[in-house]
């Protein structure tokens, strides 16, 4: 593939999966689950949650495929089913509104509770989370060469960095993060994650048509 289309691969899976994990939406329930803890206890759950998130998402991304064969489900089907879930979780966020996809309120009550939340449920399911994963396994499977996986991959790694990088400035500086904030960018990234639901579902359609 020429380097247009690389780069437009590269765009898409970079913005699909940042939109999709929302560091910045769990921000509060973050400070929430954590306000008794320590700075320094902050940054470290923040960190292995954001090391775990990159394992989850790295294993789907390329067992997805399998896993779907397994199944005996096609590529097409997953796109349109992926796409309503992302398109579920993105009408969430744009009514700034935090998705059951990523936390209920019996997992919110249950990490207020716990020593330690950075595996569960900071890492799984706020951020690597179903939407997440879905995107990961329809990404893996548009990666058609190498080089895709390997930009797959590595936008995994980006997005779980960024993701440590924002929750670790929410750990030292949470009064920057004020709740008009949120739900301006909550919005904002929902609108994107809208369109990226839609144009999954008609590449699944147009894609579907080819069997047909």
């Amino acid at each position: 593939m020429d380097f247009s289309g690389q780069l437009n691969f590269a765009i898409l899976s970079f913005w699909s999966l940042l939109v999709i994990v929302d560091p910045v939406g769990i921000i509060p329930t973050f400070l929430a689950m954590t306000e008794r803890d320590t700075k320094y206890d902050r940054i470290r759950m923040a960190r292995l949650a954001s090391i775990v998130t990159f394992f989850v998402l790295f294993i789907f991304s390329l067992g997805g495929q399998w896993l779907l064969n397994a199944f005996g489900v096609t590529l097409p089907a997953f796109k349109i089913a992926g796409g309503i879930v992302l398109l579920k979780v993105a009408l969430d966020m744009l009514q700034a509104r935090r998705t059951a996809l990523k936390e209920t309120p019996e997992e919110q009550a249950e990490g207020a509770t716990k020593d330690d939340i950075a595996i569960t449920p900071l890492a799984v399911p706020m951020l690597a989370g179903p939407g997440a994963i879905t995107t990961v396994v329809l990404l893996g499977g548009q990666a058609t060469s190498f080089s895709h996986q390997i930009v797959v991959v590595a936008n995994i790694l980006l997005v779980s960095l960024i993701a440590f990088l924002i929750l670790r400035l929410a750990a030292v500086r949470s009064s920057i993060f004020s709740a008009i904030t949120l739900k301006i960018i909550s919005r904002l990234m929902g609108l994107l994650l809208a369109a990226i639901a839609v144009q999954y579902i008609l590449d699944g359609i147009a894609d579907a048509q080819k069997f047909w």
